[in-house]
C-alpha cells in the first residue's frame, strides 16, 4: 500500500493526508468518469471494551483492525485514521456493488478477530458506512463524505455489526 504516516500506524494516512487524498482521487473521478467509494469503519463498543479491559486492550484491537483493512484492501486504495478511532477507506474505480462486497468482507473477517483480557474471549465487531461517486453524479466530496458518515451512525445506532451504504445525491 502507497502510505505515509504521522501517527504511529505506518499503514494509515493521517487525517491531513487522508481528507487531501479524498479530495484528489474525488476530483480525478469525476474527470474521468470513473466511480469511486468512500467507507467509514468504526469498531462497535470500543470505548466499553476499553472502560472494561484497559488501554492496552483497546489499542490491540485497533491494531489487529489496521491490520485487516491494510490486507484486504487493494494497493491503489488509500487508508487514514479519522477522530474518534474510525478509519476512512477511499477506493477508486468501485462503484457501490464493490463497496458492499468490500464492507461485507471487512464485517466478516472482524467477526473471525480472537481477543482475550482477563482469561477472557472478547467478540469484536464494526460497523461501516460507505457512499460513492458513480463517475460524476456528485458535485462535492464533502456530500460523498457526509452520506458515509450518516450511513455509518445509521449502522451504529441499528445495532452494529453491519454496513449501511448511501447514495450522496438522495
Amino acid at each position: 500500500m502507497n502510505s505515509i504516516s504521522e501517527d504511529s500506524e505506518p499503514s494509515l494516512f493521517s487525517l491531513s493526508q487522508i481528507m487531501h487524498l479524498m479530495r484528489v482521487e474525488f476530483a480525478r473521478a469525476q474527470r474521468y468518469r470513473y466511480p469511486v467509494s468512500c467507507l467509514i469503519l468504526s469498531v462497535d463498543r470500543l470505548n466499553e471494551l476499553r472502560d472494561l479491559f484497559g488501554y492496552d486492550a483497546k489499542e490491540a484491537i485497533l491494531s489487529e483492525v489496521i491490520e485487516l483493512l491494510r490486507t484486504s484492501t487493494r494497493s491503489c486504495d488509500f487508508l487514514g485514521r479519522l477522530s474518534d478511532d474510525r478509519f476512512l477507506a477511499i477506493v477508486p474505480h468501485t462503484p457501490a456493488d464493490g463497496a458492499r462486497v468490500l464492507a461485507e468482507r471487512l464485517l466478516a473477517a472482524t467477526r473471525q478477530l480472537e481477543f482475550q483480557a482477563e482469561g477472557r474471549a472478547l467478540a469484536v465487531t464494526c460497523s461501516i458506512g460507505s457512499s460513492h461517486n458513480q463517475g460524476g453524479d456528485t458535485l462535492f466530496f464533502d456530500a460523498m463524505l457526509a452520506a458515509a458518515e450518516g450511513a455509518l451512525t445509521e449502522a451504529q445506532t441499528s445495532g452494529g455489526d453491519r454496513h449501511v451504504g448511501r447514495d450522496p445525491g438522495a
